[in-house]
């Protein structure tokens, strides 16, 4: 006989409230990661809100659930936040889903949440996948300090700001890309962390496909020279030594120079510099009138 405990309506400690808002983590790629409590608060909630509805209906419909779904996501998050912020106020419990891993990671859900939370609106998480987590455990890198940076700035100007930044970072670094620009951005890595830093790619992670590659970044950009990428990628990179941290000696008009050269206004590299170099932006654009 079974010593498990009976959890009646009102005692179970996972009974879906109302005027909640549940953060609902989803498979990465394979659907047995898909928790007994997600698949309970997605059974139970009034609305789920889902990052494409196309496809988590067929995610919901594979567990026999039928739900009442909205869309959420970039380019409807402003208005749609607040039509869930109603829903949620007169009473109705919804679950926010994105099309794989957990919800506000990386993911407009952050907005949302933010708006909950300005108004007095339970928020509560129901744990599960999350790629760039499950990358870091693989990576064979150092997981006690990490940085998630997500994806880098597709602005020139803004990548090369970022790059330069991180590159002395001395946590790990987990960064996430597209396949279509994976090796435009290893040749960004090489030119800013050097050629020797260790890194570890992950793809099709949870997928019968998994692959896990690692290498340096010298090794990441050979190899796919060689082979086209495939699925989305989560980079694990190791963070900088202290050698590495040490300000590198290229002078004002040098910084200056690489900005402008790569199509950037004389005005915005000058604030770009001097934000990088803790500069009084009077001190770099006298530098800046001499190129």
């Amino acid at each position: 006989m079974s010593s498990a405990k009976k959890f009646t309506p009102e005692t179970e400690k996972n009974k879906t409230e109302k005027g909640v808002l549940y953060l609902v983590a989803t498979p990465i790629g394979n659907l047995a990661d898909l928790s007994e409590r997600a698949l309970k608060v997605l059974s139970e909630v009034d609305v789920v809100a889902a990052e494409d509805t196309r496809n988590s209906a067929k995610l919901l419909s594979l567990f026999g659930i039928s739900k009442n779904m909205i869309s959420y996501f970039e380019h409807n998050k402003r208005e749609r936040g607040e039509e869930i912020v109603k829903m949620l106020r007169d009473g109705s419990s919804v679950a926010l889903i994105t099309d794989a891993g957990t919800p506000a990671i990386s993911d407009p859900g952050e907005d949302l949440v933010r708006l909950c939370a300005s108004e007095g609106i339970k928020v509560t998480s129901v744990p599960g996948c999350c790629a760039a987590v499950n990358a870091l455990a693989l990576s064979a890198l150092a997981t006690g300090r990490f940085v998630f940076e997500g994806f880098l700035p597709m602005n020139k100007a803004d990548r090369k700001e970022r790059l330069s930044e991180i590159s002395k970072e001395k946590r790990t670094l987990i960064l996430y890309e597209a396949p279509h620009k994976l090796k435009n951005t290893l040749k960004d890595l090489c030119e800013y962390f050097g050629s020797e830093r260790k890194i570890t790619l992950c793809r099709e992670m949870t997928k019968l496909n998994e692959e896990v590659f690692r290498t340096d970044i010298a090794g990441a950009v050979a190899r796919y020279e060689e082979s086209e990428p495939r699925g989305e990628y989560v980079l694990i990179i190791e963070g900088a030594s202290t050698e590495e941290t040490v300000s590198d000696d290229r002078s004002v008009k040098d910084r200056l120079r690489d900005y402008i050269s790569s199509g950037v206004e004389k005005k915005e590299a000058v604030k770009l510099v001097a934000k990088e170099m803790g500069l009084p932006k009077n001190t770099v654009y006298m530098e800046a009138t001499e190129l």
